[in-house]
């Protein structure tokens, strides 16, 4: 809880001015009283969309997981842990770095409600 918190702070810092509009599923984390709290105290910056139970096809961070998984894992084949995740944190670096390829994500038809 403190993490998303830390991190959701970060975020309407970043987005100064405007409301964000933050997509969830059901993880205990984001349902935990301390997150509902601090979202409810804060609904003029932040409002949390939960997706249905169990729905993967509709989460867009499923295809950044598959992505992740295709190309920082599938394609360099990783001999221990440490190389893994140097190579799954190289990648997202990488992609944090190019908007477009973010944007692409939110393109797939299933996905496209959280671009609109």
């Amino acid at each position: 809880s403190r993490v998303l918190i830390k991190f959701l702070k970060r975020l309407i810092q970043h987005n100064r001015g405007r409301r964000v509009f933050f997509i969830v599923d059901e993880h205990p984390v984001h349902v935990s009283g301390r997150v509902r709290n601090w979202v409810r105290g804060h609904r003029d910056k932040i409002r949390f969309f939960f997706l249905p139970g169990y729905s993967p096809d509709l989460n867009p961070d499923e295809l950044l997981n598959q992505d992740v998984k295709t190309n920082a894992v599938g394609r360099k084949r990783p001999h221990n842990k440490e190389e893994m995740v140097r190579n799954v944190r190289s990648y997202l670096w990488s992609t944090q770095k190019r908007p477009e390829k973010v944007k692409a994500y939110l393109q797939h038809p299933k996905v496209q409600y959280a671009a609109a």
